[in-house]
């Protein structure tokens, strides 16, 4: 039997670990299996509703019924698969092991305060996969270098609006136009420039938010299903505005 500052305490543990989850790009059916392990592991039941912004979450006493519900919002967090995966074990060792709250929230913050990927190293791999990406779709050598420039240009920036909170439907914007019109520097050489031109702004394509939008439609979690997939579509248009702005003032040297 659980006390009421008891549930309470479950509660806001799980509403930290279940946000966090859903801010790194774990789709939905999947943070609500974490969830429900770490419930189970309390004697507690654990109920999930999530939106795009929000998470309605409510902890019920397997003895009394008793009952806290809370609505927390979700934060603005990078992708992270390694911490989706550690925050995952997590959850099996909280049931197989019958942890205490207290043992499950101090590994929870060893976890989250794990230093993330250096972002120096990060730009570097993605203009690595970006070029790699140019020579895939038929960019000759030249056209990958381009392209490998122009997507530490765009990346850098990216990350540096990031750093400064700025809204990241510009930042997709920003970000596709300057790695474009960098990329456009390859209609000087003798390359393959409409490659270069067209896989420039590939590091931007919201990969994330379109697979879980699928298979939260294909899981049942129709209302935040759509949410990503619109939220995707619309990254697709900014990424579209900002390739066209580049195409606009190089369409002479296209044609």
């Amino acid at each position: 039997m659980k006390t009421r500052q008891e549930l309470t305490e479950i509660l806001d543990f799980i509403a930290d670990y279940a946000t966090y989850l859903l801010a790194s790009g774990v789709h939905t059916s999947r943070v609500i299996r974490n969830s429900q392990r770490i419930g189970q592991s309390q004697g507690v039941d654990i109920q999930l509703s999530s939106f795009q912004k929000s998470t309605i979450l409510t902890v019920r006493d397997n003895a009394t019924s008793e009952a806290v519900t809370r609505v927390v919002k979700i934060p603005a967090l990078p992708i992270s698969f390694e911490r989706n995966s550690d925050l995952s074990a997590l959850s099996w060792d909280a049931l197989d092991d019958r942890l205490p709250l207290d043992e499950i929230r101090r590994r929870y913050g060893e976890l989250i305060d794990k230093p993330r990927i250096d972002p120096i190293f990060v730009l570097v791999t993605v203009g690595l996969a970006n070029a790699s990406f140019c020579r895939l779709f038929g960019g000759d050598w030249t056209a990958a270098g381009i392209v490998f420039t122009a997507t530490l240009v765009g990346f850098a920036a990216r990350q540096r609006m990031q750093a400064h909170g700025v809204n990241h439907f510009l930042i997709f914007i920003i970000s596709a136009f300057m790695a474009s019109l960098c990329a456009s520097a390859a209609l000087r050489f003798d390359c393959t420039a409409e490659t270069a031109l067209a896989t420039s702004v590939l590091y931007l394509v919201p990969g994330v938010p379109l697979i879980n939008g699928v298979i939260d439609i294909v899981e049942g979690h129709i209302l935040i299903g759509f949410s990503r997939l619109i939220n995707a579509l619309l990254l697709i248009i900014c990424i579209a505005i900002g390739l066209s702005a580049t195409l606009l003032m190089v369409k002479n040297s296209l044609l």
